[in-house]
C-alpha cells in the first residue's frame, strides 16, 4: 500500500479550510501550521499575475510530500523520520527527535516546523481528535497524512474538509482508489520533481 493524495488546481479556490481543518483537528499550537496554502500569482498572497483582463492566478496547497525517496529520513541521525514501508507514510517520531532539525534543511517543500517553546493555544482545552498527536517543544513537527485517523478507517482531515472537493485520497498502488482514478489521464505535477524525492501527492492541472 502506497497511500497519496491528488489535489485539482482547478477545483481548489484558496479558501484555506485544508489548513484551518489540519491545525483544529491536530490540536495545533499557535502560530504552528502543517499545511499551508501558497499563490502562484502576484507578489502577495491572492493576488493574480498579468495585466487585467488577462490574469491568473493558482493556489497550491502543500505539506509533507510524503516522499518515496524522502530527502529528511536520510540525513536524521538518529531515524526520529523514516518511510513506514507498509502505508508510504513518512513518520516523524518526537519521542526520538532531538531538535537538530537537519530534516528541515534537507526537506526541499518546506513542510516541517519546529516547536521552539512550550506549546500554548487559542483556548484551554483540547481540540479536533482526542487521538490527535502530542506536541512538545524542542522537537520538528510535520503533517502525518492523519495516521491516527487512517488507522481507524477514516480519510485525512484535509480531505473531509474540502468544499470545493479538490482532494483525492487513497492507496496510489491500488487502480481502482479514488486518487489512482483522479490521476488517470489528467496532466499532473509533482513539486520539485527534480530533486528526486519522488512526492506521493499530485496536483492535477
Amino acid at each position: 500500500m502506497r497511500y497519496g493524495m491528488a489535489i485539482d488546481l482547478n477545483l481548489c479556490f484558496g479558501c484555506t479550510e485544508c489548513a484551518v481543518a489540519c491545525k483544529s483537528n491536530n490540536n495545533l499550537p499557535n502560530k504552528m501550521w502543517w499545511n499551508r496554502v501558497l499563490t502562484d500569482g502576484g507578489d502577495h498572497p491572492d493576488t493574480p499575475k498579468g495585466t487585467y483582463p488577462h490574469v491568473k492566478m493558482t493556489h497550491y496547497p502543500v505539506s509533507c510530500q510524503h516522499c518515496a525517496n524522502p530527502a529528511c529520513a536520510k540525513v536524521c541521525p538518529v531515524g526520529a523520520t523514516w518511510r513506514d514501508e507498509e502505508t508510504g507514510i513518512v513518520v516523524q517520531d518526537v519521542d526520538k527527535c532531538i531538535g537538530c532539525r537537519m530534516c528541515m534543511g534537507a526537506c526541499p517543500y518546506g513542510a516541517r516546523v519546529f516547536n521552539w517553546e512550550e506549546p500554548a493555544y487559542a483556548v484551554d482545552f483540547p481540540l479536533g481528535d482526542a487521538d490527535a498527536p502530542s506536541h512538545v517543544a524542542g522537537v520538528v513537527e510535520k503533517c502525518t497524512f492523519c495516521g491516527n485517523r487512517i488507522a481507524r478507517g477514516d480519510m485525512p482531515a484535509c480531505m473531509e474538509h474540502c468544499p470545493g472537493r479538490a482532494r483525492h485520497w487513497g492507496d496510489l498502488d491500488d487502480p481502482d482508489s479514488d486518487v489512482s482514478r483522479a490521476i488517470a489521464g489528467r496532466n499532473t505535477i509533482q513539486l520539485l520533481e527534480d530533486k528526486g524525492t519522488e512526492p506521493s501527492v499530485y496536483y492535477l492541472a
